[in-house]
């Protein structure tokens, strides 16, 4: 499975990396901190549109380029035809797609066996998701 956010990051990367930009320059620019800028680029944030919208200004891209290019690299995924290496190196979950039926059947069992969530666990799971770790939907499943 491809992640969008890790897409997305590697994109903005490699733009203003094309532009010889630091992260400093782009994140004062785009009124970001520097932090979550590198988080965004590292594919471990995924940012709001309007964060990605001042992100884009500042590299003075378009945001509707910078989302194509990122729709192209997920259909190359899709289709299989990626090797399993991201453009810079870093191995890319891709995993087949689950045979429809048969994956929701099995995945609405599972949810009705699976035992509550303590609220210790609960508190864990919003604490991964505050760190970035897990998304909103692994809370709302977890909630």
């Amino acid at each position: 499975m491809v992640l969008l956010r890790e897409l997305l990051g590697e994109t903005l990367r490699r733009r203003r990396r094309a532009q010889k930009r630091t992260l400093r320059d782009v994140s004062k620019q785009a009124n970001v901190s520097l932090g979550y800028l590198s988080e965004i680029e590292r594919g471990h944030k995924e940012p709001s549109s309007e964060l990605l919208a001042s992100v884009c200004g500042a590299l003075q891209v378009r945001l509707s380029e910078v989302l194509a290019e990122v729709s192209r690299e997920v259909a190359v995924h899709e289709r299989g035809e990626h090797s399993r290496e991201a453009p810079q190196g870093r191995p890319v979950a891709v995993l087949p797609l689950p045979r429809e039926k048969e994956a929701a059947a099995e995945s609405q069992r599972r949810r009705r066996h699976a035992a509550p969530v303590s609220p210790a666990s609960l508190a864990q799971v919003r604490s991964r998701h505050r760190r970035g770790e897990v998304t909103d939907s692994v809370v709302r499943a977890a909630a």
